[in-house]
């Protein structure tokens, strides 16, 4: 049985609205980005969304609107997809990678508290933050700027605790909830904490544009920064090639955004049906002693599934359940390689193995298994049956 790792949910109407779009003189900056963006802001309870080209783009703005410059400091995580740590370096900045929750994979709360407090305490205390090439801020020239959580798999991150220490410490914190649209954390919607919140919608998401993603803000200025800056900087008069500062060709086209106001126009069906695939596995997999599941918080009021992954007992077994999955044909995929441990980090920063013991544990015993809203009970039963087969005579 052929199954792929993923599959983007779409529907003749889906089709058909991006049809439309090319029948009209508007393939760019057009009304479906604008209905899109209404959509999307009235469903996570922000005051403005704005659209851009990937969750990426989403991302780096949001640094940019947090005033984060050339050697400042960003607070985050070291289990996730690169973007999450790539646009702090965009802007020149460093990252302070803070080991994650075991239990939640999310950053630990505990550890953002006492990076905050070392750093404003000063001296020589930052270091033991900081990477072996890069040095503290005795000199002046950096600040701590943002936390930037990240809601992994599609669970919220801790957002009371971070939201206080935030606050307490005159921090901006940038919500990636590339993962996350439709999850709720104590009721209230991802995306929505902090001061910025960003959405993906890459074709493996609960919902999708093909590329793009958004910004959702309650900071009218903020929102007004976004539109200039993924417009090339582009002045709020929106005169013809009049430039205010220097800006960026992130924009979301109409084609994209007609496909994903048609998404979202049946975005609880496919959040259900999402469920109910990871029902069935939680079902077929809930006695296995080789494996377990993640774990949902219990302030995660509503779990958004954007991957089902589990975790097994052991790296020897997660890399023989890999082996024998590819034989059988059934795709599945580590999540996530430490960012830190990435070529390009320990290049550039001297990380080293041991550096973030939970995260690396997580990184080399967790598989995402084949997932999407349209995967049939039989292919899920196909894909546990097969772990079964592979762990018990591993």
């Amino acid at each position: 049985m052929k199954i792929p790792m993923s599959s983007p949910d779409l529907t003749i109407e889906d089709i058909q609205a991006v049809n439309d779009v090319l029948e009209t003189r508007y393939l760019s900056r057009g009304p479906k980005l604008k209905a899109f963006e209404e959509s999307i802001s009235n469903y996570v309870g922000c005051k403005y969304a704005v659209g851009v080209n990937s969750g990426t783009s989403g991302l780096h703005l949001a640094v940019i609107a947090a005033g984060v410059k050339e050697n400042d400091y960003v607070i985050t995580t070291p289990f996730s997809f690169i973007a999450s740590a790539n646009c702090i370096l965009f802007q020149r900045a460093i990252p302070i990678f803070v080991d994650i929750d075991p239990k939640t994979f999310n950053i630990d709360p505990d550890q953002v508290s006492q990076v905050t407090q070392d750093f404003i305490e000063g001296e020589n205390l930052p270091n033991k933050w900081l990477p072996g090439k890069v040095e503290g801020p005795q000199s002046g020239e950096g600040n701590l700027k943002a936390i930037l959580s990240v809601d992994a798999f599609g669970q919220p991150a801790e957002y009371e605790a971070l939201e206080k220490i935030a606050d307490k410490n005159d921090l901006v914190l940038i919500e990636d909830s590339c993962e996350a649209l439709g999850s709720k954390y104590k009721g209230k919607n991802a995306g929505s904490f902090g001061d910025v919140g960003v959405f993906a919608f890459y074709p493996n998401k609960q919902m999708t544009t093909g590329e793009g993603g958004m910004l959702v803000t309650d900071r009218e200025d903020w929102a007004k920064l976004f539109r200039s800056l993924r417009n090339q900087g582009r002045g709020e008069s929106d005169q013809w090639l009049n430039h205010a500062r220097l800006g960026f060709n992130y924009r979301m086209d109409e084609m994209s955004a007609a496909l994903g106001l048609s998404q979202f126009k049946r975005i609880e069906t496919l959040l259900k049906r999402r469920t109910r695939v990871a029902d069935w596995y939680h079902q077929r997999i809930a006695d296995n002693p080789d494996v377990w599941e993640i774990q949902i918080s219990s302030s995660t009021t509503r779990m958004s599934w954007f991957v089902y992954v589990i975790q097994t007992t052991s790296k020897h077994k997660r890399d023989a359940l890999v082996k024998g999955l590819n034989k059988e044909d059934v795709p599945s995929r580590p999540y996530f390689t430490p960012i830190h441990l990435q070529p390009f980090y320990r290049k550039k920063f001297g990380y080293q193995k041991g550096d973030y013991p939970e995260t690396e544990h997580a990184a080399d015993t967790c598989l995402a298994l084949p997932f999407s809203s349209v995967m049939t009970v039989d292919q899920v039963t196909f894909v546990c049956n097969k772990i079964q087969d592979i762990l018990g005579s591993s």
